[in-house]
């Protein structure tokens, strides 16, 4: 198999698109190709992630080619392990937000908690007086009703974001890592896990960061597909 120019991986975990939400993908990407970097650097990303303080194992393997990382015989579906916590985070081309910790399902009202505790400080942290965008996927309590009235209410405006894409977010690149870092540490109850994903959090630097803002010009003209790993 190496011969043929194949290698043995982990395959990636990745959201299946269906055929509407990849055409309202492309259209967004399409969009978005003349933005800059310099463009990109308003925009403060945000995402929620799943924390395990048991990592369980990585799965099966795959033999794949350089560039299908991606391709759908090449993926695992995304698993959900027990004793977790749910994390949310912000980061921008100027570095890392702090971190919010939840501890009940998100609805619309804990979610402007969220917004105004951790996102708003972030904001001043990353931004200074400077205008941004904010990102934010398309979960119930991120576009109910309310939510959209207390972004109008502050003034802030939030980037259209394509359904099911968590992939185009460079975020998720952050928390990648910070798992892997993490799987070393083996915290053994939900205060270490805490405490491990607060300090891994806060070795990101501002030059990673704005490495990752800075791929989101070619990630776009790629028609909204990741650099190949």
């Amino acid at each position: 198999m190496q011969d043929m120019g194949f290698s043995c991986c982990i395959p990636c975990a990745k959201p299946l698109l269906n055929n509407s939400q990849r055409q309202k993908r492309l259209i967004w990407a399409k969009d978005k190709k003349d933005w800059t970097a310099a463009e990109w650097s308003k925009v403060m990303f945000s995402d929620e992630s799943k924390f395990c303080i048991s990592f369980g194992n990585q799965g099966p393997r795959v033999w794949r080619k350089r560039g299908e990382a991606h391709n759908l015989y090449c993926l695992r579906s995304s698993v959900k392990f027990p004793q977790s916590v749910m994390v949310w985070g912000a980061m921008s081309s100027a570095g890392v937000g702090p971190l919010c910790f939840l501890r009940s399902k998100v609805n619309a009202a804990i979610y402007q908690k969220v917004l105004e505790h951790f996102m708003l400080p972030a904001a001043d942290q990353l931004y200074g007086d400077a205008d941004f965008i904010f990102q934010q996927d398309l979960a119930p309590a991120h576009s109910a009703k309310a939510t959209n009235t207390w972004f109008k209410d502050h003034g802030i405006p939030v980037l259209n974001w394509p359904a099911n894409s968590p992939d185009l977010n460079p975020i998720e690149n952050r928390w990648g890592i910070v798992k892997r870092k993490m799987r070393y540490a083996r915290p053994k109850n939900a205060e270490e896990l805490k405490a491990t994903t607060r300090a891994t959090w806060a070795l990101i630097t501002p030059e990673q960061c704005h490495r990752l803002i800075d791929s989101m010009p070619h990630c776009c003209s790629n028609s909204g597909k990741r650099s190949p790993n």
